[in-house]
């Protein structure tokens, strides 16, 4: 669950800071109740001027980012899920209920990518932090940013982040 550190992720995780039994309880009634989230195009563009095109759900209220990506059994390439913060923050992850490996990349204030946590592997509660703090959280598929060469200091562009 989010506190003030940080957050959940899509798919599986949870903020680190405020899990307690009551989230394990919730656990059922999560995977039975997915939320329609609303979408929009997302773009990363390479230091050398690669374009990537991106539809991603955006996850903005608390519940959305509690539940994000979790028992979700396969995530395309081309989609994704945008954590929208209400503030910048350090976001600390986890894939608690994740059943598919994601690329959480972690997006800076001027909507460049800070730092990227790759193939994060199912299920598991090891923390992945973005060591410093970020505007928003994008999770992919795991390994489509090593596929595509994205990397720390590229453009995020989409009409959900705040220019």
């Amino acid at each position: 669950m989010r506190f003030s550190v940080c957050s959940v992720l899509a798919a599986a995780c949870f903020a680190v800071g405020g899990l307690s039994g009551s989230a394990y309880a919730a656990e059922e009634p999560i995977r039975q109740a997915q939320p329609v989230l609303p979408t929009a195009p997302l773009t990363i563009t390479t230091q050398d001027g690669v374009k990537h095109q991106f539809t991603v759900e955006l996850a903005k209220t608390y519940r959305q980012q509690e539940v994000g990506e979790m028992f979700r059994k396969e995530l395309p390439k081309d989609k994704g899920m945008l954590f929208l913060w209400p503030r910048p923050q350090v976001s600390d992850m986890w894939m608690r209920n994740t059943l598919v490996s994601l690329d959480i990349v972690f997006i800076d204030s001027t909507n460049h990518i800070h730092a990227i946590a790759e193939k994060a592997v199912p299920l598991s509660e090891a923390i992945l932090s973005s060591n410093g703090s970020v505007a928003n959280t994008l999770e992919l598929a795991g390994g489509v940013t090593e596929e595509l060469g994205i990397r720390v200091g590229d453009a995020v562009s989409s009409p959900a982040l705040k220019h």
